[in-house]
């Protein structure tokens, strides 16, 4: 049969004042008023019906009752304290695992990642990265059906490009891809420099086949129906399975690749690539921050989160 307790600030506040023996000291200590440590007093009293202090004129003293209680209510607190500081030792060594797309993790993530790591030394990062990070028809709602461990067995979150509706999980948008023609600044010049739209017809299109299907990332019809360019084969040119290999290609000068300007930014700054045409092809999808309902208040997931949106900007 279990026995009804007492509520627990009001043990706090018994401990605190009989340690000093003052309940303007307790009240100083636990900073709240000298008539609220009073009335956390009066309850737990009325709580046993029994007196634990006696109030003398200018002092306090504990009732042989107060001294029988006292001991144990600081046996008490000090396995909660306990446990407490175990849950929290646990959750400080445990690593936080981001699962994430290969091409953010590759192109958007790896360039910023030394300021988190500077920024959090304790925090242990296992990054891993899967295509199963990406939405299609047949995706579950489950960020993590893919993956043998629930997300209660580690600390775990997601970035996941797709529509941002995951049942059970805080999501945070973290930015939505628009697509740009990229190529090595060396494209823009010899026989038949990129100056034009239509001068893509000179120029070997590389094929982005990492996520299969029309509906994941626009292809290269859609970039060439908005710039108004007909009479080119828009499946034409050697395909990737990859991002990052089709992103290579285009570094390497073999043609022209449809990337995320988002996910580019630090090549086109450095020179690396350029994006010779201010055409984009704007899409639905998104990557998104997902975080399982039982990870949100863990000081390490909270840190990745706000380092991460506010990298994104």
């Amino acid at each position: 049969m279990q026995t009804r307790l007492p509520p627990l600030n009001a043990l706090r506040v018994f401990e605190a004042a009989a340690r000093h023996l003052s309940f303007k000291h307790a009240s100083d200590e636990l900073a709240v008023t000298p008539a609220a440590v009073s009335h956390q007093i009066k309850q737990l009293e009325d709580f046993l019906g029994v007196a634990l202090f006696q109030r003398l004129t200018r002092a306090l003293k504990l009732t042989s009752q107060g001294e029988t209680l006292l001991p144990k209510v600081r046996e008490g607190l000090s396995c909660f304290s306990a446990g407490v500081e175990r849950v929290r030792i646990h959750e400080a060594d445990e690593p936080l695992v981001v699962i994430m797309p290969p091409t953010f993790a590759a192109s958007w993530l790896m360039p910023r990642l030394k300021d988190f790591t500077h920024a959090e030394p304790g925090i242990t990062l296992h990054l891993v990265s899967s295509l199963a990070m990406v939405d299609s028809d047949s995706s579950s709602n489950s960020p993590y059906s893919e993956f043998a461990q629930s997300p209660e067995d580690n600390q775990q979150l997601f970035v996941r490009y797709g529509t941002g509706g995951y049942p059970g999980c805080q999501v945070d948008r973290i930015f939505s891809p628009d697509y740009v023609a990229v190529c090595s600044p060396a494209l823009l010049h010899g026989e038949h420099p990129l100056r034009t739209p239509d001068d893509i017809r000179f120029h070997t299109r590389l094929q982005d086949d990492t996520l299969s299907g029309d509906l994941l990332r626009p292809a290269w019809g859609e970039w060439l129906n908005i710039a108004g360019v007909t009479g080119v084969d828009a499946k034409a040119g050697p395909h990737f399975s990859d991002s990052v290999l089709a992103l290579t290609a285009a570094l390497n000068g073999l043609g022209v690749a449809l990337a995320s300007r988002r996910l580019v930014a630090r090549e086109i700054e450095a020179g690396r690539l350029v994006s010779p045409f201010n055409i984009k092809v704007s899409y639905h999808y998104a990557y998104h921050l997902v975080i399982p309902e039982t990870m949100v208040t863990r000081p390490a997931v909270q840190a990745f989160r706000q380092w991460l949106l506010k990298a994104a900007g």
